[in-house]
């Protein structure tokens, strides 16, 4: 009986003393975007709010390409959406991403898991201003896949984002 007690004892002190996802740090600046939902990492009671900076921290890329929103092409910069749904411990299926206006559009995460689809918030080395549809910007690389160049891509490609819930 009192080797039970004991395996039991030492069984509760184990799961207790396990690592815990650590918090993110909070943001120091202006927050651009807040992840809500199905998320395991929070800075805030149940979201993640992620200043310029934490964003321009993670893993990113930039992606040179013609868009219907510019003339000629540009080039855009900014986190992965993937690194971004990591960083908050993102759990889900669809993404629904917000903009500024109230617009939102709803991204499979599959299109996450299978495109480096970026959080742009920078359009050619400069940060995207509210007024050139920022401060973040939805992009997918149509540099690497141009049958990504179409409607419902369009419609998935949010500006001026300031919300994304993962559920």
């Amino acid at each position: 009986m009192i080797r039970v007690l004991v395996v039991a004892l030492a069984l509760v002190l184990g799961l207790s003393s396990a690592p815990q996802a650590e918090p993110l740090a909070q943001p120091q600046g202006p927050v651009l975007v807040t992840l809500a939902g199905a998320i395991g990492r929070t800075n805030v009671e149940g979201e993640a709010r992620f200043d310029l900076e934490m964003l321009e921290a993670l893993p990113g890329r930039s992606t040179t390409a013609a868009t219907p929103w510019y003339e000629g092409a540009r080039t855009f910069s900014g986190p992965l959406l993937s690194a971004l749904l990591e960083a908050a411990g993102a759990e889900g299926r669809t993404l629904r991403v917000t903009a500024l206006n109230d617009y939102a559009a709803e991204i499979p995460m599959a299109d996450v898991q299978a495109h480096p689809v970026i959080l742009a918030t920078r359009i050619d080395g400069k940060p995207l201003s509210i007024r050139d549809k920022g401060p973040a910007f939805v992009i997918y690389p149509f540099d690497l896949d141009p049958q990504l160049y179409n409607e419902m891509i369009f419609g998935r490609s949010v500006w001026q984002v300031v919300r994304i819930e993962v559920f």
